[in-house]
């Protein structure tokens, strides 16, 4: 018989299979437990059976090896154990989904929402999907019935049969938000050991399971079989939900174990995931280093140095003398949020700091032996310094920590903040990024989909992000992304691909939201500050400049026509509000309107192109040399002397320019007619004096010379190829003339 089979894009991990509607789609379709697979039959063609419980599903692969790649992880995972309920249901019950429109069994495991058709389904194995709650968001619906989880991807609206039963889902959504997000930290720490990112028994990332007695990290499949043998056997304890293993008792059992000649047991700590570095509560020997120093225990000393300085563990500083650092700051309280308004020198407390072996700290004085405060360097987070004046101490910078708290500290002297700043991001940053410390205005890790088992470390310095995703760091330059979208999450698309940054609850994100966007390129700043295409010319010129090419060369007047006012203030306003979602349509826009747009930006841009007034005096002197040769000269200088941005705008503007003269028969603008235009517009005067008009005509007349190009007409600043002809009638003949191909 006839099978019609559905194109559907296929996921697989070690718990479930998951098809969706396409490749984009976020949030699957359906989702088939492993646990629930008896067996996995080929019957040919690329096409296989899974056999569970209640049903049977049949898929064909488009390609042989995909065919071979599905079936053989199938086989070998079906010889795995794999429970099909889940152990740590936290809420669960039906509710109405508002869209699509049914009824589904709902329930809450750990940190993810999952979604079934029925309580039957879910016994079966068979669900919808599942929500990730580190990234949802929880608010009210329209009735006092209904709520809407929202995520980056995709908003879920619910409504339940009362209001006291909405009241009880909302609060369970709202904790297993909190507890999703506070217990990140404490597995990232862990799994920064190599041999923790894999379960010890089947292979599996990001394992949330541990044994501790066999010192190995366990998925929740194996944890299962584990826990099946006996406390005697295995002790099995979650990453998550029993957080205060991995805290406190660690920690105690730690420093107990460097003051005795304990090796195997400490580490055996170690393999556990404790933090080497961890807070040992005693002020005078903060660290188990300094603890197991001040017990004798030189081999413990030697064991912990070893595990210090490889790469499982924190960083070791590449200078010695920068490692560790003390003095008094000037600190505000902590926040649990972004620090925004402005703090005066009142809202400071003086503190003494020290950074070393692993610990930031800050005690009232020196001669004080108890701390107020302080952190793991493996917990900051985030860096960030302040312009200065910024708020009432001159020099100011702030410390995120994994928590969710924000630190300010502060001094009037540069030097001692200059100081910190580098020690600071030599304590948290990997080796890769040493070179960039002290130098960056931002700098930490996020959680990025590209990175490193998900987490990427970034140090933005100026408009240049620097990024350690593997092994290698990548340089973009914000204002040179192609797309820019934040809703949420951060989706950064430049040309070497696309970078995706998970929205994180944390006020250490919002500010690296608000850095991105601030250095990705405004339209009312200067033009080394606008959005930029890869060549280094402001997009908005770049794509005014590609329009008047394609539509308007040939246009009567071109330049010397003004457009609709009213189109081209609208236009000039979405250019300046974001110039890389803006597309010029010919439907859209005339070449009048388009070409005002251009010329109203370069008179109203700030600095202008000539980078400022004294600059634009020097480039009007050198008109007035008589010697060609000299004034020739001249112009290269003050070219050279240009930034980058301004000199390359200023070229692809003249090069256009030539272009336009080229057809002047047709368009009527000859060199003289584009000085009169442009020569006010680049100058910023108001054209009375015609100077300006003779730099611009000398430009487009020794175009060749002045910026060292061989042929005029041999590329523009678009990435456009065509060519464009000229139809003529001369003597009852028609013949097509080629102009100009870039």
């Amino acid at each position: 018989s006839y099978i019609q089979y559905c194109r559907r894009w296929v996921q697989l991990d070690s718990e479930y299979l998951r098809y969706f509607q396409t490749i984009k789609e976020v949030y699957s379709k359906r989702m088939v437990s492993l646990g629930s697979v008896d067996k996995v039959v080929s019957v040919g063609d690329s096409r296989f059976e899974l056999h569970s419980q209640s049903r049977t599903f049949l898929f064909r692969a488009e390609s042989t090896r995909a065919y071979l790649s599905i079936y053989f992880f199938l086989t070998l995972q079906n010889v795995y154990y794999t429970s099909l309920l889940f152990v740590n249901i936290s809420f669960e019950g039906y509710m109405e989904m508002l869209s699509p429109r049914t009824k589904v069994y709902t329930l809450i495991n750990k940190d993810k929402l999952f979604l079934f058709r029925s309580h039957e389904e879910y016994f079966q194995g068979v669900g919808i999907t599942d929500i990730d709650m580190r990234m949802a968001n929880v608010r009210d619906g329209e009735n006092k019935r209904s709520f809407t989880l929202t995520t980056p991807y995709r908003a879920f609206s619910f409504m339940v049969d009362s209001e006291s039963e909405k009241q009880r889902w909302s609060e369970a959504l709202k904790e297993c938000v909190s507890r999703a997000l506070s217990c990140d930290g404490l597995c990232e720490s862990i799994w920064r050991v190599p041999s923790n990112r894999m379960c010890a028994d089947c292979s599996s990332s990001m394992p949330e399971w541990a044994s501790v007695n066999l010192c190995v990290l366990l998925c929740e499949k194996c944890a299962g079989a584990h826990r099946s043998l006996g406390q005697n056997v295995s002790k099995v304890r979650s990453l998550k939900l029993d957080e205060r293993v991995w805290t406190d008792d660690l920690i105690r059992a730690l420093c107990s174990a460097v003051q005795s000649g304990d090796l195997l047991e400490t580490l055996s700590l170690l393999n556990c995931g404790v933090d080497i570095n961890c807070n040992t509560g005693i002020p005078e020997f903060p660290t188990p280093l300094s603890l197991a120093k001040r017990s004798g225990q030189t081999v413990q000393a030697e064991l912990l140095m070893q595990n210090l300085n490889s790469e499982s563990f924190t960083p070791v500083d590449k200078d010695a003398s920068i490692r560790s650092q003390s003095g008094y700051l000037f600190k505000t309280a902590s926040s649990a949020k972004p620090i925004t308004d402005h703090k005066t020198k009142t809202d400071f407390s003086q503190r003494w700091c020290s950074l070393g072996d692993g610990m930031f700290s800050y005690f009232k004085s020196e001669q004080s032996h108890h701390k107020c405060g302080g952190m793991k360097t493996s917990e900051i987070i985030c860096l960030s310094v302040n312009s200065p004046g910024k708020h009432g101490y001159e020099h100011t910078f702030e410390l995120y920590s994994e928590e969710g708290r924000v630190y300010l500290f502060g001094s009037d002297d540069g030097s001692i903040i200059k100081n910190w700043i580098q020690a600071i991001a030599m304590a948290v940053l990997p080796p890769a990024l040493f070179d960039v410390c002290g130098t960056c205005d931002r700098l930490g890790r996020l959680r990025c989909t590209e990175g490193n088992h998900g987490i990427g470390w970034f140090c933005l310095s100026g408009f240049k992000l620097q990024v350690l995703l593997e092994d290698n760091v990548q340089i973009i330059d914000l204002r040179k992304l192609l797309t820019l979208s934040d809703a949420g999450s951060m989706v950064l698309v430049w040309r070497g691909g696309p970078l995706h940054l998970l929205a994180d609850r944390r006020p250490h994100f919002v500010g690296w939201q608000t850095f991105i966007q601030q250095r990705s390129g405004a339209g009312d700043q200067p033009l080394s500050q606008q959005q930029l295409t890869d060549l280094g010319v402001p997009v908005i010129i770049d794509r005014c400049l590609d329009h008047v090419t394609r539509y308007g060369l040939m246009s009567s007047g071109i330049y010397r026509k003004n457009g609709v006012n009213s189109h081209v203030t609208k236009l000039l306003e979405r250019f300046q509000n974001d110039a890389r979602s803006v597309t010029l349509l010919e439907s859209d826009y005339s070449v009048d309107d388009v070409a005002s747009t251009l010329k109203r930006f370069l008179r109203e841009v700030k600095d202008g192109v000539f980078n400022g007034q004294e600059n634009n005096d020097n480039w009007l002197r050198a008109a007035g040399l008589e010697n060609r040769a000299e004034k020739i000269k001249r112009y290269q200088i003050l070219l050279s002397n240009l930034p980058d941005v301004n000199r390359e705008t200023l070229k692809a503007l003249i090069h256009h320019l030539v272009c336009v003269q080229h057809l002047s028969d047709e368009n009527q603008m000859t060199i003289r007619n584009l000085g009169i235009v442009f020569g006010p517009t680049l100058f910023h005067t108001d054209g009375t004096d015609v100077t300006g008009s003779q730099v611009v005509e000398e430009l487009i007349q020794n175009y060749c010379s002045i910026f060292n190009v061989s042929q005029p007409l041999s590329r523009t600043p678009s990435s456009t190829i065509c060519a464009v002809y000229l139809e003529k009638k001369t003597e009852g003949a028609e013949v097509l003339v080629q102009v100009f191909r870039f």
